[in-house]
C-alpha cells in the first residue's frame, strides 16, 4: 500500500478489510498524529432557533413546514437564555443551526450574532452551507458576501452539516430539495477563503454503497488539499426513528469499520471525531481504538438527532470517566483544539 491511501486501497479495505486489522493500523496513525495519550472533548451547546424548514429532508424528523403548528422560531431572550446557561456550565463555543427558515433574513443573523459578540465571550461555530446559500439566495448576494458579513458581525467557524453523502445520486433519493453535493464545497472553499475554519461531516447508512462513502470522502480530501481549511472530519450514522425515509440503523461495526478508513484515509485532516452521539458511550468509547482523537461535545442540548428517536445523556463526569475507562487521559478542548483542562 502507498504512503497516501488511494480511493480505490479505500474501497477495497471498507468491501473485504479485517476491521480489527483496520482499526490497529487506524489507531497507530492516530498515534503518529497525535503522541501521547490524549483524547479531547468540547463543552457546548447545539441551539436550534428554528425548526421551520423549506428543504424537507427525509431523513430529517426534525423540521416542520411553514405554518405547522410545532414550526417556531426562537425568542432572542430565550437564544440569550440558553447561551447564559452555557458559560455557567463551562460552555466555550455554541452552534446555532435550523431549518432554511424563509422568514429570516440576513439582517436576523447580523444582529443576533453581534449581540451574542457584544455580550458573551464564547466562540460562534455555526450555520451549515445549506443555511450559508440559502441566506444568499434570498438576499441576491454572493457566498462570499455572505460569509464575509457573517465573519464581520462576529461568526468564528463553519460546522460540517448538510454534507450527509456528496453524490447528487444518493442525495436526490434521501433530499432532492437540499444543497448539491458540489454546492456544499463550494460555500466551505468560500467559507476557507475568507478565512472562515470548518469541519467535515459524513452521514452514512442511507442506503449509499462503499464506493459513494469514499468518493464523498475523496471529494473532502481534494477541497482539503486545496484550501487547508477544514479542522476535523466526522462521521455520524442515520437516525432512521420518526423519519419518512425509514430504514435500520447501520451495525456499530459498518460504523467502526468506515472510520478506521477514514483515519488512514485522511492524511491532510488532523483530527477525527468519535460519534457517541449516534452511537451510543460504549461504541463512542471503542471509536478511540479505531482511529478518533476527539469524542467532540458533551451537548448540552440536541434536538436533531433527539427527533429521530435517539438520545444519549452526557455530562463533563460522564464524558471523562468514559475517556479514562480507555486507559486515556481526557483533556477538554476549545473549538480550535488548543487544551483548555487535562483531567489527570
Amino acid at each position: 500500500m502507498s504512503t497516501v491511501v488511494t480511493t480505490s486501497e479505500g474501497l477495497e479495505m471498507l468491501s473485504t478489510g479485517n476491521i480489527l486489522e483496520l482499526g490497529q493500523a487506524a489507531n497507530a496513525i492516530r498515534q503518529q498524529i497525535h503522541p501521547g495519550n490524549t483524547v479531547t472533548f468540547v463543552i457546548d451547546r447545539n441551539i436550534n432557533y428554528t425548526n421551520i424548514c423549506t428543504s424537507e429532508c427525509r431523513f430529517c424528523a426534525f423540521y416542520r413546514p411553514i405554518g405547522h403548528p410545532e414550526g417556531y422560531t426562537l425568542p432572542e431572550t430565550l437564544i440569550f437564555e440558553k447561551l447564559q446557561e452555557t458559560i455557567v456550565a463551562g460552555g466555550t463555543q455554541v452552534m446555532l443551526q435550523g431549518g432554511l427558515n424563509p422568514l429570516l433574513g440576513l439582517d436576523y443573523y447580523i444582529n443576533l450574532l453581534q449581540f451574542i459578540k457584544g455580550n458573551f465571550d464564547i466562540v460562534i461555530h455555526s450555520f451549515s452551507p445549506a443555511e450559508i446559500l440559502h441566506i444568499a439566495k434570498k438576499e441576491g448576494l454572493t457566498v462570499v458576501d455572505i460569509l464575509a458579513r457573517l465573519k464581520a458581525a462576529g461568526l468564528d467557524s463553519l460546522p460540517g452539516g448538510g454534507a450527509e453523502i456528496l453524490v447528487d445520486k444518493v442525495r436526490q433519493k434521501v433530499s432532492p430539495k437540499k444543497i448539491s453535493a458540489g454546492d456544499w464545497l463550494s460555500v466551505m472553499e468560500a467559507a476557507h477563503h475568507v478565512g472562515l475554519e470548518t469541519t467535515a461531516t459524513m452521514v452514512i447508512g442511507m442506503g449509499e454503497t462503499y464506493a459513494e462513502r469514499m468518493e464523498h470522502m475523496e471529494k473532502v480530501r481534494k477541497l482539503q488539499e486545496k484550501t487547508g481549511g477544514f479542522r476535523a472530519f466526522i462521521i455520524w450514522s442515520y437516525q432512521p426513528g420518526n423519519t419518512q425515509l425509514g430504514g435500520e440503523k447501520i451495525s456499530a461495526w459498518d460504523y467502526l469499520k468506515t472510520l478506521s478508513v477514514a483515519r488512514l484515509y485522511f492524511n491532510n485532516i488532523k483530527h477525527i471525531q468519535g460519534s457517541w452521539v449516534t452511537q451510543g458511550q460504549n461504541i463512542g468509547q471503542l471509536t478511540l481504538a479505531f482511529g478518533a482523537n476527539d469524542l467532540g461535545s458533551i451537548m448540552l442540548e440536541e434536538n436533531v438527532v433527539r427527533a429521530a428517536g435517539t438520545s444519549y445523556q452526557m455530562s463533563i463526569d460522564k464524558m471523562v470517566e468514559l475517556i479514562r475507562a480507555t486507559g486515556k487521559t481526557p483533556a477538554q478542548r476549545d473549538t480550535q483544539y488548543n487544551i483548555i483542562k487535562t483531567f489527570d
